[in-house]
């Protein structure tokens, strides 16, 4: 088949679905496809060996935690202060280094990603709303299960729609100014 032809499918089929190309891939028993674009989404912020516990155990190695958004989603944020439909929020993990070329102080990221986990809001497809994938690889992945820590940890800690724009200088000030900021949130 003739490859424009293909992509021009592709998007008819999906525009007649009410998807868009934008929107989060599955595969039929219900695994999200990593997305492949996500380093040319817009970046949220960085943080290093972050953890929210209070006894932290670093796996022996120091990590960058690395956070990206669909544009389409960002850009509705901007304008309202909360999450639409279909948001994909993208964590890639990335081992931290001190040493390298000309460096002689502080830590830098270095490596293929250690991880890549993504918080996505689907109200038609998960029940709450939100959900988190975990890929190993370029592989799909199966939804964490919803009794996972991470669910709850959203929930009780998330400062807009159980994301933790509170380590997102520029959308916390947007929160902060539209109001959207959630009652559980206490900085």
């Amino acid at each position: 088949m003739n490859p424009r032809l293909a992509v021009i499918l592709l998007l008819a089929t999906a525009a007649a679905n009410g998807a868009t190309a934008d929107d989060p891939n599955y595969t039929p028993d219900g695994k999200l496809k990593p997305p492949a674009d996500y380093r040319e989404w817009i970046f949220l912020s960085s943080s290093l060996d972050m953890s929210y516990r209070k006894r932290g155990d670093m796996m022996g190695h120091s990590m960058f935690d690395n956070i990206f958004v669909d544009p389409a989603s960002y850009r509705e944020f901007v304008k309202t202060g909360t999450w639409p439909e279909k948001t994909r929020l993208v964590m890639e993990m990335r081992g931290a280094t001190k040493k390298g070329s000309i460096n002689q102080h502080g830590r830098f990221q270095s490596g293929e990603p250690m991880g890549v986990e993504v918080h996505i809001k689907d109200s038609a497809r998960f029940p709450g709303g939100w959900a988190f994938f975990a890929f190993g690889g370029a592989e799909p992945a199966q939804q964490i299960p919803t009794g996972a820590d991470c669910y709850s940890c959203h929930q009780e800690h998330g400062a807009v729609n159980t994301t933790f724009v509170q380590f997102y200088p520029t959308l916390l000030k947007i929160a902060t100014e539209k109001k959207t900021l959630s009652p559980n949130y206490h900085p």
